[in-house]
């Protein structure tokens, strides 16, 4: 599958089948990420990948008191694979940074076989309390927040159709 096959193609995954991905897959993904473009050289970032069923309760737990959402939903839609982005908010740019990172591993994701979606509420999380203690625990310094996740894992069913594009986005000042 070509680059541009990829971009035209990859949807939000939020059904998943359950079986976690393999390393090799978890490891393209990641190194996508790591590629990404960032502004000045910069890779202003830290990657925790949360697997296994107590550890997603954990982190799914703490996104639902960070966000406030109902009891017993979870935001990550069961996905047996989590990928939580922070950013060094001493570089200018890291919000951009990372989110260009996570863009990258969810395209990665795709190509290999990998169903993905982006995930809101990192930055509130980790403003409390408990998630400060876990980022100090994965030994994320002080001085980063988080960005936002991506959640992995094989499709459970077929990828959703693209919606229709927006037509007039596109302004040409030639």
């Amino acid at each position: 599958m070509d680059a541009i096959e990829v971009l035209m193609k990859r949807r939000s995954v939020r059904k998943f089948t359950g079986e976690q991905i393999t390393d090799e897959q978890l490891k393209t993904i990641l190194d996508a990420g790591l590629y990404a473009p960032t502004g000045m050289g910069r890779q202003p970032w830290k990657f925790v990948v949360v697997q296994g069923d107590e550890n997603h309760k954990t982190i799914s737990d703490l996104n639902r008191k960070g966000r406030g959402g109902p009891e017993g939903a979870d935001a990550y839609y069961n996905a047996p694979t989590i990928v939580l982005a922070f950013g060094d908010t001493e570089s200018p740019l890291y919000d951009y940074d990372v989110a260009l990172a996570l863009g990258n591993m969810m395209n990665a994701a795709y190509a290999v076989g990998v169903g993905s979606c982006w995930i809101h509420g990192e930055k509130q999380m980790f403003e409390l309390p408990e998630g400060k203690a876990l980022m100090e625990k994965w030994g994320v310094p002080a001085n980063f927040v988080g960005v936002g996740s991506i959640i992995l894992g094989y499709a459970d069913g077929e990828y959703p159709a693209p919606r229709e594009r927006k037509e007039n986005t596109v302004v040409y000042f030639k």
